[in-house]
């Protein structure tokens, strides 16, 4: 007599967009540290702190940095972005005048 097996698909299995999701939702906070020692003087000590949640999460707890930080401000971008094109022009400029025609 021959036992049929079959597979079984557990009712609470996850999968990876819903195990993302619920991490993004409630967020997750990975903690380390390093330290580097010689003859019980510290040479090296890291700090690791890395949070993983959403956007909206990330406001709730007040890490909202990018908000209010003046490279990411989009009324700033475009005079960057000026300045930075007219300092290009500016040396092209002076390069070609230096070539022989």
């Amino acid at each position: 007599m021959a036992v049929q097996r079959t597979a079984r698909h557990s009712i609470e299995s996850t999968n990876l967009a819903d195990l993302l999701e619920r991490v993004l939702d409630k967020g997750i906070v990975i903690a380390g540290d390093i330290k580097i020692k010689l003859v019980d003087v510290e040479l090296l000590t890291l700090q690791i702190r890395l949070v993983v949640c959403s956007v909206d999460r990330a406001k709730e707890m007040g890490m909202d940095w990018w908000t209010n930080h003046s490279m990411f401000a989009t009324s700033s971008r475009p005079q960057l972005e000026t300045d930075s094109l007219r300092s290009i022009e500016e040396r092209l400029a002076k390069i070609e005048s230096r070539i022989p025609s």
